[in-house]
């Protein structure tokens, strides 16, 4: 029977697939701190105060990108190069989404608007991956080699995730609140189109290396089809609320260290 954690337990008993799977994950995170630390660098002189959060926030997913690369080397696995059609933050960069990296390669001061707009997308992104993590914290958190990992990470997505809201809900205190909804439903949308473009992507390089069978490679991708029909009817309104977070102030500090997993 297929389920997710059948499904994961496969692709982490294969070395290869262990390894894309990895590679892609750790490339995204490490691109995610790149980002981070850009935009805190760029912050307007009007909120150099969230400096040090988006600061954070971008050490932690350069943190995660090690974590990743540490779980490969633990196995005698190198990185392999991430496959275009499953960059998911590349392809959300193209797609229009968030901050271009033009700008953020450009030494020119962000605007107040273009801080909303980091926001929101962070909060759309965030919300994907807080929820994937704890679906793999779900399943995999005793795991001998996976579970610490799952754990420390599935923790730093929700404390971005609360972050998010904390400050955009700031933001929208402040009289930003129609151009934040609108950001989020554009990024929402987007996301969700993304997401299903890359899942599909992933499961076809996934399949090609553990031999699926036709039938099964079918029935995952409209298991993919599903969720993206139930995410663009009403799913995305998930992506777009916001309420004040339990955890507050929750990228205050410096960040944890990774610990070692070789």
């Amino acid at each position: 029977m297929l389920s997710a954690k059948s499904l994961f337990q496969e692709i982490l008993d294969n070395d290869e697939s262990f390894r894309l799977f990895c590679s892609i994950a750790a490339g995204g995170e490490s691109q995610g701190g790149w980002e981070n630390a850009r935009i805190a660098a760029l912050v307007p002189d009007s909120e150099r105060a969230l400096a040090p959060k988006i600061t954070r926030h971008g050490a932690d997913e350069d943190k995660h990108g090690r974590i990743f690369n540490a779980l490969m080397k633990k196995r005698g696995l190198e990185p392999v190069p991430v496959p275009p059609d499953t960059d998911y933050t590349m392809l959300l960069e193209r797609g229009g989404i968030g901050l271009s990296h033009d700008k953020l390669k450009a030494d020119q001061s962000l605007t107040v608007r273009d801080i909303v707009t980091y926001l929101s997308h962070s909060r759309v992104t965030e919300q994907r991956a807080s929820e994937q993590m704890e679906l793999l914290r779900r399943h995999f958190a005793d795991h001998p080699d996976l579970g610490r990992a799952v754990k420390m990470i599935s923790h730093d997505e929700d404390n971005h995730l609360a972050y998010c809201h904390e400050e955009l809900l700031r933001f929208a205190y402040a009289g930003h609140g129609r151009d934040i909804q609108r950001t989020l439903r554009e990024c929402a949308l987007a996301e969700i189109r993304v997401y299903r473009d890359v899942s599909l992507a992933v499961m076809a390089h996934m399949g090609r290396i553990l031999g699926w069978s036709t039938a099964k490679s079918a029935v995952l991708a409209a298991g993919i089809h599903g969720v993206y029909a139930y995410e663009r009817a009403v799913g995305w309104r998930r992506m777009v609320s916001l309420r004040m977070p339990e955890r507050r102030d929750a990228l205050g500090g410096p960040a944890p260290s990774a610990p070692e997993f070789a």
